[in-house]
């Protein structure tokens, strides 16, 4: 019998549409790399959920749940991640990650696909790549995951260390906690499902894409009082 916690992911879905769509539009005034990367990361965020959310409410299937494998496990923070590779890093370094880690990506996600699947007697109908034959095609994520968390989580705190050590824009440093703390939770989610608690993951999905979203517009906000304030000096300067 399924809980309200199993329902959560719909929920989660949603809101990811939602702010698919807000970062999609700073995108498109932008054009950075790192502004598509992030809007990329929150699509599969929301794409991950949604795998969920079918499991949710038609139950378990062998497609949906290697769907469900390949976009959160595998792909997970790694968008969300590389966006601030760009920002951070030399253009040089942010390419060549990207190149790697897209075709370790591809390659882990055709094994997902090709691996029997094994159903145990004592089977509970959750969502759980201990049911891949091939025991080895879990290997991956780890690593990919680990990159994902070192630059999302690693890039946010350096961000905030930065701003906090300056002493001025105390909301620049808030919203790169806020985005920190969002990507670390997902990923202790992650650390319970392989120990057959997916609920876990549920609830902190929705609770770091909301602290993300936070953390986005509190630096958002920040910058364009920033432009702001700097037109108006010119403005100024220049009457």
């Amino acid at each position: 019998m399924k809980s309200i916690i199993d329902y959560i992911p719909i929920v989660t879905t949603f809101f990811s549409i939602y702010f698919t769509v807000v970062i999609y539009r700073h995108y498109q005034l932008r054009r950075t790399p790192y502004l598509l990367w992030w809007t990329i990361g929150v699509l599969t965020f929301g794409l991950g959920t949604l795998a969920e959310s079918i499991h949710a409410l038609a139950g378990w299937n062998e497609i949906n749940l290697k769907y469900w494998y390949i976009i959160g496990a595998l792909l997970g923070g790694f968008p969300l991640a590389q966006g601030t590779v760009y920002l951070l890093m030399p253009r040089w370094f942010a390419r060549i990650s990207c190149y790697f880690f897209v075709t370790l990506i591809l390659v882990a996600s055709v094994c997902v696909m090709l691996s029997p699947i094994t159903i145990p007697e004592d089977f509970n109908g959750k969502l759980t790549g201990a049911v891949f034959s091939w025991k080895w095609v879990r290997s991956f994520s780890p690593f990919i995951n680990m990159y994902a968390f070192f630059f999302l989580v690693g890039g946010a705190l350096y961000s905030a260390f930065k701003y906090f050590t300056s002493g001025e824009r105390k909301a620049l440093f808030k919203g790169n906690i806020l985005i920190a703390l969002g990507g670390l939770l997902p990923g202790i989610g992650g650390t319970f499902t392989r120990m057959g608690y997916v609920e876990v993951l549920f609830v902190t999905e929705l609770i770091g894409l909301y602290l993300i979203y936070l953390g986005y517009r509190t630096i958002k906000k920040e910058k364009q009082l920033l432009q702001n304030s700097a037109t108006d000096k010119g403005l100024f300067l220049g009457s």
